[in-house]
């Protein structure tokens, strides 16, 4: 059986648990409160733990003390592995909702260089679904009273942060287009403008998803995190919470960063090519440098529900609150609202052809 490390309230011996809303260890039998590194000097004077590791490398590994203090769970059907803390009670995967179960102690992969602290609690999690219902016309009527809410679970999901500079020249093919009429005839004048734009972005903190059961479309929906709000990794922090275990490597994720960056170079640039009828890009050099990644967990919220027999899967992220997720779609509802501005269309032409 694996060692565990022990969150113990320094004043009653119960248990502790990071909490959302004061940033702090709290001891839900005493409501007493800690800060995160007092509890952590407390805790390394308790149990003689060695010198802590190198926060800044992006290299940096578990130690011993903290591995032996976190469980992995491995899921069924998706096959992924979920890190926890002994104060998780952990049934189902968050991303699947398959029942998970304890494999054993945490080995071997990178330890994370920072962290996004949960910010927003379960039940705000819970509100959020109702809010996010709200207001949706062809979600059918029977949903908000007939489905049922699984699971929901606070999970740090591993991200890779890429930091580059960017170096970018693009040369784009605009027209601007006049028209006027002269006696019978109409003149349309097509001119014709090459632009050139050059110059350089620094990217800083540009985020990619380390596990294959966290959809990228998902992930990059909830951005943006206030980067602001990271901090040094710290175990105590996941008390409470789960956290996935990557499995895609910083190299695998490298071309994804790669395609952010340049789009949003691209869009950057884009953005400055104003007053045009056509804008074409006809070449473009982008040349990144300076290249640094760095492992972290942010927070997300993950919700499952069953309407009909069918689950429906949400993520909200745990620190802004951004709420997405799939909802059904009353197909009656969709077919009038179709036949209903078709007809409009319909009318509409008509009487413009009957005007002309």
């Amino acid at each position: 059986m694996s060692a565990l490390i022990e969150y113990k309230c320094p004043c009653c011996g119960g248990a502790i648990e990071f909490n959302s809303n004061s940033q702090k260890m709290k001891c839900p039998y005493c409501d007493t409160e800690f800060e995160i590194e007092a509890l952590k000097e407390f805790t390394e004077a308790s149990q003689s733990v060695g010198d802590s590791l190198d926060w800044d490398s992006p290299s940096s590994e578990w130690g011993a003390e903290e591995a032996s203090g976190m469980k992995v769970y491995s899921c069924k059907s998706c096959g992924g592995q979920i890190v926890a803390d002994d104060t998780t009670a952990a049934s189902a995967c968050p991303y699947c909702d398959s029942p998970i179960v304890m494999t054993g102690q945490l080995t071997g992969g990178l330890k994370p260089d920072m962290i996004i602290p949960f910010k927003i609690d379960k039940e705000a999690a819970k509100n959020a679904l109702s809010n996010y219902l709200k207001g949706k016309f062809l979600l059918p009527k029977s949903f908000k009273d007939e489905h049922r809410i699984d699971e929901i679970k606070g999970v740090y999901v591993p991200f890779w942060l890429f930091d580059c500079d960017a170096d970018a020249n693009i040369r784009y093919r605009a027209t601007r287009v006049r028209s006027w009429r002269s006696g019978d005839y109409r003149y349309t004048e097509t001119s014709h403008y090459l632009i050139v734009r050059d110059g350089s972005i620094e990217f800083e903190k540009v985020p990619v998803d380390g596990s294959e059961k966290m959809p990228d479309e998902l992930s990059e929906a909830i951005e943006p995190y206030n980067y602001s709000g990271c901090v040094n990794f710290n175990t105590a922090y996941l008390a409470g919470y789960m956290a996935d275990k990557y499995d895609v490597s910083a190299e695998q994720s490298r071309s994804r960063a790669n395609e952010r960056i340049r789009n949003s170079i691209q869009q950057e640039f884009r953005n400055t090519v104003m007053g045009y009828a056509t804008v074409i890009p006809e070449k473009t050099d982008i040349r990144l440098k300076h290249g640094k990644i760095r492992y972290a967990l942010l927070p997300v919220w993950m919700l499952n529900t069953t309407y009909k027999g069918k689950v429906y899967r949400f993520a909200m992220n745990g620190q802004t609150g951004k709420f997405v997720g799939n909802l059904p779609a009353d197909m009656g509802k969709f077919w009038g609202l179709f036949a209903s501005v078709a007809a409009a269309v319909t009318v509409l032409a008509f009487i413009i052809q009957a005007l002309v």
